[in-house]
């Protein structure tokens, strides 16, 4: 893989829908019910059922090592929740859309990419970033 400044990660499209974030409580514990009921998400005034934040940077994860073509080659990955990622009560869920740029190239074999993570037209990860190990 040819790698410089610059060099764009393809961009990724992930759907998640109501019953992702039941699949993904089931498997992480996270029960907490502003990630499946409405009226409680609303009462702690969010504008609706959100997506775990831990959901949502597992996805973006899987764009860069997607990218890398090898899970190992994740080295470093960072993240600051931004904003929620509202997730509807419909079969169409919410988008959620990666891209990502290589920022540096560092020292053995290493790149610093930079991600640009948005939903609804909002970003919702900023400072998100990832070091990863160039095959």
């Amino acid at each position: 893989m040819s790698v410089e400044v610059g060099t764009e990660l393809p961009e990724q499209v992930f759907r998640v829908t109501r019953a992702d974030l039941v699949r993904y409580a089931g498997a992480s514990g996270d029960f907490n019910p502003i990630h499946w009921n409405e009226r409680v998400a609303r009462e702690v005034g969010l504008p609706g059922v959100i997506a775990h934040g831990m959901f949502t940077m597992a996805l973006v994860g899987r764009a860069v090592t997607a990218w890398t073509g090898d899970p190992a080659a994740l080295l470093e990955y960072q993240v600051r929740f931004g904003r929620p990622v509202v997730v509807p009560d419909d079969d169409e869920g919410a988008e959620l859309t990666v891209r990502g740029k290589v920022a540096a190239l560092l020292d053995d074999g290493r790149a610093r990419v930079d991600l640009t993570v948005t939903s609804g037209g909002e970003k919702v990860l900023s400072l998100a970033r990832a070091v990863v190990r160039i095959p």
